[in-house]
């Protein structure tokens, strides 16, 4: 379990909410399960593991790289275009890279980007409580993939009716998405990469289509690794209070997710880290290259010092000061960077220690 255990107070409840809690709490186990996500869960693991088979004695290596191709492109659609971008608005972007990170955002078959970011930005508010739709105080099960086989708990419903999400609803690439996700979602996500795969390799399209069901799951744990172990497994260097944890090997398969004690302290900052250069980072390096093209700007960032008094005041004595992330990667476009002032940076993240340990 984490560390940090955080509850909501039942004197907070509202009038709605004790009426569900009290049906809640009187429905049996087997009544809250989602019985059609665990339906699809239990066939996509044998299906993604034949997949791994067929790539290993059988699909050329064509095969394997433009599936794994695709996988990133699709790992950015959440990365650089669901959590960094529309949920946390960590940097703004142009048309055609909205667009292109939407439709990355497709392939990865993960609920629309309103619905993801909806879900992640109520997951901040509540981090690690009944309202945090994968609370990690339930369990590694739960906050990996459990909290997709039950029914949503009644407070993030409620409380995630709180959340802000009129940009969101102004955003006409995003409320597209959302508009044409049921019908498109499928052959996009299922059916068209294996379909180009097999065109590109040569290899027959069922095996194509299998090994594309590999990379699909691969992509999901690899998300919902940031969930479950990055709350679980790993130190503190800014804030001992809360439970999120600093996981390289989540950064490694989630391409920079994993620094999440960072990130739940600092969600302003595009790079979701700390780090300098791109080790263990790709999504920094792929906004960077956006940036240089054009299609990224205003990259927000927090200043050194803001950090290191974040550290200082609230880590675990793990933190390492690193290389300013500019000082190694000289080719981004400097109009592009916008560092958050210091007294913005304090108000988005200064949580004295007295209150963290209330939390």
């Amino acid at each position: 379990m984490s560390s940090a255990v955080r509850t909501l107070s039942p004197d907070d409840e509202t009038e709605e909410e004790k009426q569900l809690m009290k049906k809640w709490n009187s429905t049996s186990f087997f009544s809250k399960l989602a019985w059609r996500n665990i339906i699809l869960l239990t066939l996509l693991h044998p299906a993604a593991l034949y997949g791994l088979y067929l790539g290993v004695v059988s699909v050329k290596w064509s095969t394997i790289i433009y599936s794994s191709l695709i996988g990133y492109w699709s790992g950015f659609g959440i990365t650089a275009g669901a959590h960094r971008l529309w949920t946390h608005r960590t940097y703004k972007a142009k048309l055609p890279l909205r667009i292109f990170l939407a439709l990355a955002n497709t392939i990865a078959f993960q609920t629309p980007l309103y619905v993801w970011a909806r879900d992640h930005r109520v997951h901040h508010a509540f981090s690690e409580t009944d309202a945090d739709p994968h609370n990690a105080n339930r369990g590694f099960f739960f906050s990996h993939m459990g909290w997709l086989m039950l029914k949503k708990h009644p407070y993030v419903t409620t409380r995630g009716r709180k959340i802000d999400l009129s940009d969101l609803k102004a955003d006409p690439v995003v409320m597209l998405q959302y508009m044409l996700y049921i019908p498109v979602v499928v052959p996009v996500s299922f059916f068209l990469p294996p379909l180009l795969v097999s065109y590109w390799s040569g290899d027959p399209y069922w095996n194509c289509f299998f090994v594309s069901l590999t990379r699909y799951v691969i992509i999901l744990h690899s998300t919902w690794l940031v969930n479950s172990a990055a709350h679980l497994y790993g130190n503190k260097p800014y804030d001992r209070y809360i439970g999120p944890v600093e996981n390289k090997w989540v950064a490694f398969f989630a391409v920079g997710e994993g620094w999440h004690n960072y990130h739940h302290v600092f969600p302003q900052d595009y790079k979701t880290s700390e780090l300098g250069g791109y080790k263990l980072n790709i999504t920094t390096m792929f906004i960077d290259a956006m940036a240089w093209l054009g299609q990224a700007y205003d990259l927000k960032t927090v200043p050194d010092h803001v950090i290191t008094g974040r550290a200082e005041r609230t880590g675990d004595g793990s933190h390492k000061p690193q290389e300013s992330h500019y000082q190694n990667n000289n080719t981004v476009i400097s109009k592009s960077k916008s560092n958050i002032d210091t007294s913005t940076a304090k108000s988005m993240s200064n949580i004295d220690t007295s209150t963290a340990k209330s939390l």
